[in-house]
């Protein structure tokens, strides 16, 4: 099988950029097909003028030139200029490189990730030189410029006038998909209700697996308090703001707080004043098994709908179990009891629920070793077998699979 995947970002050591979790995915993914023996290229966006292909671990990665203002993922506050780029991300018709890519690579299927800087043109290049274009939905780019769902401290439950405005060319451009797939059931969901992929062959579900390469380790809760940790972005999506206020209200001796993540010393006062009392440690950017040793419960606070959190599978796969919200694909990765718990987003729900489980450390001593113990019942080999189904089954090739 020839695959050509797409993602904004691909981090490789000359352009190591890591946003979020889709990049790691994707690359995993990526490299994961080659061990099963599949051709794999990779398009990104360049991060800097003239960017050479890379070679790295066996595949050829090109980074396209972002044909708009300037390159994604960079801090502009001008809300004039983001205003710009996102209409001409919309109205963005051309993919010159994945065009050429096509030709010469000759892929079976084109998989499209996250496409901020490459724009859903690259479908229809794909589409017209008869390639099957699969997308994998890992954010909202489809129905909100800044793919979130996610305004003013809330997330949103209708599309706003000028996210109608600046995604009608990205709605209208699911026609020439062959197959979509959502890593929860939520964000599938969530897009279909607003009439996306109708024209669309097939809709399915692959919910995401730990990418994570780091062994679970056992761990027994101090007979007194239990410390919960926070790994990821520290944005107000996210539920950070709301994790520290609710640690103002549980008692420090049965609790504290540790936070991975970069943050600037502002945020990190910021923070602190809202629970001057608690006991909090910014470890700053670590590895993720630095993380899991010193944590016995993941808190993972999000108000948005965030499509399938990878840190779920994570901290299973460290052994965590995960104190999570109803949003998103939360839910759906969540058995409470079992991998965690379930709340409300607010400080107030938050810290009940935290106090509540810091009253019996022996019974999160019990989750870590349960969950240190098992095999997880969807791992990352599974996710890329569903996905070469896929391809075989859009490529005609369901019977060459090895």
């Amino acid at each position: 099988m020839r695959v050509l995947i797409t993602s904004s970002i691909y981090p490789t050591p000359g352009a190591p950029m890591v946003v979020g979790g889709a990049e790691i995915f994707v690359r995993r993914l990526a490299e994961s097909l080659r061990d099963a023996g599949d051709e794999v290229e990779v398009v990104r966006a360049a991060s800097s003028a003239h960017q050479p292909m890379e070679p790295c671990n066996g595949i050829n990665v090109y980074s396209a030139p972002v044909q708009n203002i300037y390159p994604p993922f960079t801090e502009h506050r001008n809300p004039a200029m983001r205003g710009i780029w996102h209409m001409i991300e919309d109205w963005q018709s051309t993919a010159s490189l994945v065009s050429e890519r096509i030709r010469a690579f000759r892929p079976d299927v084109l998989h499209s990730n996250n496409l901020s800087g490459l724009t859903t043109s690259i479908w229809r290049s794909s589409s017209a030189q008869r390639v099957p274009v699969i997308h994998t939905l890992h954010d909202y780019y489809l129905t909100c410029p800044r793919c979130s769902r996610f305004s003013q401290g809330h997330a949103c439950d209708t599309t706003c006038m000028s996210c109608e405005v600046f995604s009608i060319n990205r709605r209208r451009a699911t026609r020439w998909l062959d197959a979509v797939v959502g890593v929860s059931n939520r964000v599938l969901d969530i897009h279909t209700r607003l009439g996306l992929f109708a024209q669309t062959r097939l809709r399915t579900v692959i919910p995401n697996a730990s990418t994570a390469s780091f062994a679970p380790q056992t761990r027994v809760c101090g007979p007194q308090e239990v410390a919960f940790g926070f790994i990821g972005r520290l944005t107000v999506e996210k539920g950070i703001d709301n994790l520290v206020e609710a640690m103002a209200t549980v008692p420090p001796d049965r609790a504290r707080l540790v936070v991975a993540g970069r943050v600037s010393d502002q945020d990190k006062m910021r923070l602190k004043a809202k629970a001057p009392q608690a006991r909090i440690e910014f470890l700053g950017f670590v590895q993720p098994d630095e993380f899991y040793r010193q944590v016995d419960v993941v808190v993972a606070p999000s108000i948005w709908e965030d499509p399938g959190p990878l840190v779920v599978a994570d901290a299973a796969a460290a052994g965590r179990p995960v104190l999570g919200t109803h949003f998103g694909g939360m839910p759906e990765a969540i058995e409470p009891g079992v991998n965690g718990w379930l709340t409300e987003p607010d400080p107030a729900s938050l810290s009940r629920s935290m106090l509540s489980i810091a009253t019996e450390p022996a019974r999160v001593t019990e989750m870590i070793r349960a969950l240190t113990a098992r095999q997880s019942p969807w791992r990352f080999a599974d996710v890329v077998s569903e996905y070469r189904k896929l391809y075989a089954t859009l490529s005609g090739q369901n019977g060459k699979l090895q």
